[in-house]
């Protein structure tokens, strides 16, 4: 399994997009499809990939069985990451670019699959086009897919970016403070072309990857405005789990993260709002209100000092208190679509949630779920289920964000165990604003925050 966490994208809804996604695309946000910037920050829609408003929707869904599938191998290798249990071999190392005569002949394709991340749009180069790339609080590292795809570039919306085609494009050479730090931000060390161009290499825990050219080029904003000497990967050889996506963005604890490049800029802070397949959310880098929210520690781990740790405290079910042991050190994480929680206090949960469901006829596990009940969410009365976190921070959950529908005829509890680290996944998250202020080390919640 590879130290670098599994990229499994997002996932929180299947199904059939009903005939009003469109106008609904058309009208309501059709207006802020590019970052831009004003007084308080950077800002970026996002978007579900299975919404029609996607810039990188998927040309089939994927069933909810392998969306969970994937979910468990990006836990697994979160927890081997943690563990430090794991240390791949590096492919970089091996790569056809380190060779003059490396030609376009394309490897294994990957699982080359959507499923499922929430996307925004950048804007890269000069002139400047745009790109769909997915979001993710737990990567360091940001590329897209590169012409001339030497070895392999998957599928995507959208054309390939052309860094011959940028006149301010350059790559940065192996001597670089940049190509230094890239074994901090991906855990694999970087390489060097005969030419002295670094070569990096992102790997996740599927076995996908990214391997390529280190570079700068100019972000440009939907007002104009220029951020020249962004870092970044220019993909040679990319395959696995990116589905129709140019790339992949980091928000994560690293100076070589889209979050930290630009903090000195803008601010030393990030927001979000997850969406669902039927509304747009939000992705914001700088400043923001900050009596919108309540707030819990950012916590310091020696597990890993990239991730964003903080204290989940307990739980209530219908104002009965569940707690959870001091010991337990707990990741909000953007990747991660079904809650985990420590054995004894998800049994602790399950209890507690099926005692105020009795008779209602229950249904067999399904999966990594194993709370669940005949019928649909809407015929269930999901009981009052709030998240207690250090410092007064509560978050009070919809029906929707405790139990999820996994087929025709079934809903099911959204948490799962695992080992004794706590993950707070998407689906709890989903439509609540949520924000990394890094520079005042908490984070904040605050309801209706799609809205």
């Amino acid at each position: 399994m590879d130290l670098l966490h599994y990229l499994c994208f997002f996932f929180l809804f299947i199904g059939v997009f009903s005939s009003s996604d469109d106008s609904i695309c058309s009208s309501k946000f059709s207006e802020a499809l590019h970052p831009h910037l004003n007084g308080s920050g950077v800002h970026f829609t996002l978007h579900h990939p299975q919404s029609r408003c996607s810039p990188a929707p998927f040309a089939a869904p994927l069933s909810f069985s392998a969306v969970l599938s994937h979910d468990a191998a990006r836990v697994q290798a979160l927890s081997s990451r943690l563990s430090k249990s794991s240390t791949p071999a590096s492919r970089a190392s091996s790569s056809p670019l380190l060779r003059p005569d490396a030609v376009s002949v394309p490897l294994s394709k990957g699982t080359s699959i959507g499923v499922g991340n929430y996307i925004t749009s950048i804007s890269l180069g000069t002139p400047s086009k745009s790109y769909a790339v997915v979001v993710d609080t737990g990567s360091s590292f940001s590329w897209v897919q590169c012409e001339p795809c030497r070895v392999y570039c998957h599928s995507q919306a959208g054309s390939v970016f052309d860094p011959s085609a940028s006149a301010t494009h350059h790559s940065l050479p192996c001597s670089s403070s940049e190509c230094g730090g890239l074994k901090s931000a991906t855990l694999n060390p970087p390489a060097c072309s005969i030419s002295d161009v670094c070569i990096y290499e992102a790997s996740y825990g599927d076995s996908s990857f990214s391997i390529g050219y280190l570079s700068k080029d100019v972000l440009t904003l939907d007002n104009g405005q220029r951020l020249p000497g962004f870092v970044f990967g220019c993909g040679q050889d990319n395959e696995g789990l990116f589905g129709r996506s140019a790339g992949l963005i980091g928000l994560a604890r690293n100076r070589l993260s889209l979050f930290y490049q630009y903090a000195s800029v803008v601010g030393n802070a990030f927001s979000y709002c997850l969406p669902s397949t039927s509304s747009a959310g939000y992705l914001s880098i700088g400043s923001y209100n900050p009596g919108h929210f309540s707030y819990t520690p950012l916590v310091s781990s020696s597990l890993d000092d990239t991730l964003y740790f903080l204290r989940l405290t307990g739980f209530t079910v219908a104002g009965r208190s569940i707690p959870v042991p001091s010991s337990t050190q707990t990741i909000i994480d953007s990747g991660t679509v079904i809650t985990r929680l420590p054995r004894n206090v998800y049994n602790a949960l399950s209890v507690a949630v099926a005692a105020e469901l009795k008779g209602y006829p229950k249904a067999p596990a399904y999966s990594i779920l194993d709370t669940c009940y005949v019928g649909s969410l809407s015929r269930l009365a999901v009981p009052p289920v709030e998240l207690v976190f250090e410092g007064g921070a509560v978050l009070r959950l919809p029906a929707r964000n405790v139990f999820i529908d996994v087929d025709g005829s079934a809903t099911c509890l959204a948490f799962a165990p695992s080992s004794e680290v706590a993950i707070i996944g998407n689906t709890q998250q989903q439509g609540f604003s949520v924000v990394y202020d890094v520079g005042k080390s908490r984070i904040g919640f605050a309801a209706g925050g799609c809205a």
